[in-house]
């Protein structure tokens, strides 16, 4: 293979990890966006919706799980969907969409610990030095939002419980995805998340006021940031392993860094930004503890 095949051969796989990077980066700019027409659970209702009939459109999401699965999977959709996706817009209505996509970062942080906590095992010196910088990007991203009041502590206690349920649901999902692929738990998973939040989320759906922008917003969350991120993701960990395919979330800070900046101009505290950079550094050297 000449230097030219193996540089075209790696251009799909680039596109491959980049693609859902970048949605994911951009879907708290879409969150906040929508929040301008809708109240936070009926934005998650409506993202989830439109999340599982995108992916009604894969064949692949109607492969037959496991029966003795399903109970596994059902707590999946309240842990991986309803209840996170639901934290994220009332964090938004506190804190900045570029501030909750920075601290997104930490989510490799959450399912290392909960893997070690899970396997009773401490874990490699180096995953120990990957824990440490992460955790002291978070505090470097979060510290100049304590400091602004209450509202925004509470914004960013909330980003934090989300992120812990991701790590927790991450480690639940992994042997799920191994004995029946991936698309075919996502979707159960999102089709058990809409039951849950439809009571909720119902009324705020009929009180809705739209307007273009947050419409579209809301019609990219859904069909791209929970349908098609997660179809490309499972096929990119299909084709060249997961531990290969996790190197996507280390787009998400700095998109939605970017996004929130030059979008809708907020302002990020330096200090905030050094961390965004420390917290996926210390994701890089978890990943590569991992390789190990």
């Amino acid at each position: 293979m000449t230097a030219g095949d193996r540089a075209s051969s790696r251009t799909p796989d680039l596109l491959l990890l980049l693609v859902p990077g970048v949605i994911w980066g951009a879907s708290f700019l879409f969150i906040a966006e929508g929040l301008e027409s809708i109240a936070p659970e009926g934005l998650t209702l409506v993202r989830i919706v439109i999340g599982f009939l995108t992916l009604s459109c894969f064949p692949a999401v109607r492969k037959p799980v496991l029966r003795s699965d399903w109970p596994a999977i059902a707590l999946l959709g309240f842990v991986w969907l309803a209840f996170p996706l639901n934290l994220f817009p009332y964090a938004e209505k506190r804190v900045s969409s570029a501030l909750t996509g920075m601290l997104n970062g930490a989510t490799p942080l959450f399912t290392a610990l909960i893997a070690s906590a899970i396997a009773r095992r401490i874990p490699s010196r180096g995953a120990i030095l990957g824990l440490a910088t992460g955790l002291l990007g978070t505090v470097l991203i979060a510290w100049p939002a304590l400091g602004e009041g209450s509202s925004s502590v509470e914004g960013v206690a909330l980003i934090l419980v989300a992120l812990a349920c991701y790590g927790l649901s991450l480690n639940m999902a992994r042997p799920l995805q191994q004995r029946n692929g991936a698309l075919p738990v996502i979707w159960r998973a999102q089709a058990v998340a809409i039951l849950l939040v439809l009571p909720f989320g119902w009324r705020d759906v009929a009180q809705a006021h739209w307007s273009l922008m947050p419409a579209l917003s809301l019609l990219a969350l859904g069909a791209l940031g929970t349908g098609v991120a997660y179809a490309v993701l499972g096929f990119a960990a299909g084709r060249l392993g997961s531990t290969r395919a996790s190197a996507t979330n280390f787009l998400i800070p700095p998109v939605s860094l970017l996004l929130g900046v030059t979008v809708r101009g907020e302002y990020v505290a330096p200090l905030s930004v050094l961390g965004c950079g420390v917290c996926i550094a210390g994701a890089w050297l978890l990943r590569r503890a991992s390789t190990h």
